[in-house]
């Protein structure tokens, strides 16, 4: 045999030898760790870890819950140029490998033998999902071996664009976000399809190192990776020239999404979270469940705002507080160690933190992280009085807020604030299903979880009056009966002390028609009104309100309102007026849908109205029309009408008259407010609408003279009404048919005889009778408005 013969087998037979020997070791290892991992029967759709999100009614974002944030999107809703961008970053030959690109391998195995260093993994897309499914981030060979075996039975199972589906919804992106959905909204705020090309580059360069390469807070590396995804896709014809160098010019657009009070709701979302994971555990964080609530996002929007802007109001009425802290000299003049410092605050009730940097005389000078310098004048800064220097408020280094005023006069565009200590509470509500349209449960969640809305529970003062005067109603009386506002003294084993309670304005005024007695607030004609009809029946008859029955006290000062509730509870009760005598029970989930879409839950309220055959809100919840979707009657309608009518007049002329602002006529309201000023209560409604706000400390700490549910909690509602009731037609509850408006003698409250006399509503059988007028004295009470006690 020649010689070079001998040696071309010599060479083929070494050749065949290795090869059978590494086959052998890839069966070996095959068979050694191939047990140990997932079959390829085994390997399907893997379980995304998708957070509990929270919607309003009309679909806008409120809350999100869980470790991960995720917004899985299908292969075909994912835009063609996202996956181009993540091939030319990650793996540019994906579609033509089996799932391990045998090229890189052997790149990555050549650096690490001619320097000694593992430079290159050698990954391909389907070995980086293999990794995030099944394996963890070790840096081992053995994990390595894991990855190819694991690679070859995804791309045994799955198809390649199923593969980038799972790839581009599981892989992590910085920011909590997982997935191309969740990091288009984290980074810069909109979704997929409406990424520039810079922007989908950035994001296709974040796998490699999540943190190095954030956009936010490195944008200098973040800018270097994009460009160089950039480079790889126009390298492979993927964008042309002048795409590519408009794209290389493009600045940093990501940003960290500031708070926006359009759509926030997190006391509302907090209810959510609580009521999820009592339904289903911690899954509630994990399972991708969807939310809708009841509430309306612009009248979401409405009540922070209109809360917000009354505690502020309060807080310019009283004694400014001083600054939330002092700097030192070193950090102001230093302009790195300033920005850092701003950094580190936050937001407050929409209030933006701020650094003095100079203080003139009847001036000063503010840094901000967002908006740079602000200068202020005197006109600016609402507690600087008369000549006062604006040394008397704030001084070099101080950290102070600043309001947004919205006015076009950019130098006019912000005042001096604080953030409140008062607090309040704004509540919405539909009376005929009970869904919850507003809630707002004080004035930042970020600063104090607690929800005055839900858990305090606060006297409602004078706001109570009506539920004692529609028990009056159902007990025979009527709004033109006479009761005698006279001085009264109690001794009783309930009370500490002799018991000698006032009007508000210390007056007396003798006999009083029912009516005016609600419109002004009179507490005496209160006392001896609830003394007349029996402390039993009224409160019976209060409980049907939905009011519990044990936190309504059973002496004289119910009348004045000492029973504790929430606001909620108040709403509740007074959507019994405003839905013709109703009782229906609040809620705030309308619907639930877990990960794959499924209704797990939906709303079936019961609903106010008279018959199954003519009620738009049974409709408008989708009900069926039958009986056991009616809500309970528990008033009848002339005695919800009558007490409704009268609480007009409180705000045509009583105690609520500033909401005649509105240029409304269908709005019904009352006042509250308890002694020394401690909680102070507008509530009020119109046919569709039941509004209720809540001013006070949490402390039960006085809020000073003349702060009073018409100074203090009166602005909130009208702020709020304003918002929620524009654009809508007046809507005044159904007046009852056998209702009769007769005209009365003012003084008397017996029918007119002869003329001058006013209107007055009655039921058929409670209307005065001539033969009664004619023996009726007269003592013409006063209409002076009082304040609401």
């Amino acid at each position: 045999m020649p010689r070079a013969l001998r040696i071309l087998v010599f060479l083929l037979a070494g050749l065949l030898s290795a090869a059978t020997l590494a086959v052998c070791v890839v069966g070996g290892v095959y068979l050694y760790f191939g047990p140990q991992l997932p079959s390829a029967g085994d390997i399907g759709d893997p379980e995304l870890n998708e957070p509990l999100r929270v919607y309003t009614s009309d679909r806008k974002l409120i809350g999100e819950f869980g470790l991960e944030r995720r917004l899985p999107r299908t292969y075909d809703e994912i835009p063609p140029q996202m996956v181009q961008a993540f091939i030319a970053a990650e793996d540019d030959r994906f579609f033509e490998h089996p799932g391990v690109d045998y090229q890189g391998i052997a790149r990555a195995v050549y650096v690490l033998a001619t320097t000694g260093r593992k430079t290159q993994g050698g990954s391909t897309i389907t070995m980086q999902l293999a990794r995030n499914l099944y394996l963890t981030r070790d840096r081992t060979y053995v994990r390595k071996i894991k990855e190819i075996i694991l690679a070859l039975r995804l791309e045994s199972k799955l198809t390649k664009e199923q593969i980038l589906e799972i790839y581009l919804n599981k892989i992590y992106l910085g920011n909590r976000s997982y997935g191309v959905g969740a990091a288009s909204e984290v980074y810069y705020h909109k979704p997929l399809d409406e990424l520039s090309v810079a922007e989908v580059a950035m994001i296709a360069g974040l796998p490699k190192a999540p943190s190095r390469y954030n956009p936010m807070s490195n944008p200098e590396r973040a800018k270097e990776r994009r460009n160089y995804v950039l480079s790889r896709m126009h390298a492979l014809g993927e964008i042309d020239d002048a795409t590519y160098e408009k794209a290389l010019d493009a600045p940093i657009t990501a940003t960290a999404k500031v708070a926006d009070d359009r759509y926030e709701a997190d006391y509302v979302a907090e209810m959510v979270r609580q009521d999820m994971v009592a339904r289903f555990g911690d899954e509630a964080y994990t399972s991708g469940f969807d939310v809708t609530t009841t509430l309306n996002s612009e009248r979401q929007r409405g009540a922070n705002r209109a809360l917000r802007r009354a505690l502020l109001a309060y807080d310019e009425r009283h004694q400014w507080h001083g600054p939330e802290a002092t700097l030192e000299t070193t950090t102001v003049d230093d302009a790195d160690a300033l920005k850092t410092a701003l950094e580190g605050m936050n937001a407050a009730g929409g209030l933006v933190p701020a650094v003095v940097t100079n203080v003139g005389r009847r001036s000063a000078t503010l840094m901000t992280e967002r908006y740079g310098e602000i200068n202020l004048d005197a006109g600016q800064m609402p507690w600087l009085g008369g000549n006062d220097p604006a040394s008397k408020l704030v001084a070099r280094g101080d950290v102070v807020r600043l309001a947004y005023t919205g006015s076009k006069d950019k130098a006019k565009a912000w005042t001096l604030a604080e953030v409140p200590e008062v607090q309040g509470a704004m509540v919405a509500l539909d009376p005929h299903t009970g869904g919850i349209e507003a809630l707002a449960g004080g004035f930042d969640f970020s600063l104090s979880k607690y929800n005055r809305a839900v858990q305090a529970q606060r006297q409602p003062g004078s706001s109570f009056k009506p539920f004692l005067y529609s028990a009056a109603l159902a007990n025979g009386f009527t709004p033109a009966s006479l009761i005698n506002d006279a001085p009264v003294v109690y001794d009783s084993p309930d009370l500490s002390d002799a018991w000698r309670p006032q009007n508000y304005s210390g007056r007396i005024y003798g006999p009083t028609r029912l009516r005016e007695g609600l419109v002004h607030s009179r507490n005496l004609v209160s006392i001896r009104l609830l003394r007349s009809i029996g402390i039993n029946n009224a409160v019976n008859h209060i409980a049907k309100f939905g009011l519990p029955e044990d936190q309504i006290p059973r002496n004289l000062s119910m009348a004045l309102g000492s029973a504790s509730f929430s606001p909620l509870q108040m709403a509740q009760a007074y959507a019994v007026f405003a839905n013709d005598g109703f009782q229906v029970k609040p809620y705030y989930i309308a619907k639930i849908e877990d990960g794959r879409g499924e209704v797990r839950f939906e709303a079936e309220p019961k609903v106010a109205c008279a018959s199954t055959s003519n009620c738009a809100a049974l409709q408008r919840t989708g009900g069926k029309q039958d009986s056991s979707r009616l809500a309970e009657r528990v008033i009848d309608a002339g005695n919800a009408w009558l007490v409704g009518d009268i609480m007009r007049d409180v705000i045509k002329r009583g105690t609520g008259r500033r909401a005649m602002s509105l240029g409304r006529s269908d709005l019904s309201g009352k006042t509250g407010t308890t002694n020394d000023q401690i909680d102070a209560w507008f509530v009020g409604f119109n046919a569709d609408l039941v509004g209720i706000s809540w001013v006070g400390f949490d402390k039960l700490t006085p809020m000073g003279n003349s702060e009073t549910g018409g100074q203090a909690a009166l602005p909130m509602w009208i702020d709020f009404m304003r918002v929620a009731l524009d654009g809508t037609p007046e809507a005044i509850p159904r007046r009852p048919a056998d209702l009769v408006t007769v005209s009365i003698d003012p003084e008397s409250g017996q029918r007119a005889i002869g003329g001058g006399g006013v209107s007055e509503t009655f039921r058929p059988n409670n209307v005065p009778s001539l033969e009664e007028a004619r023996r009726s004295g007269k003592n013409a009470p006063s209409n002076e408005v009082e304040q609401l006690f």
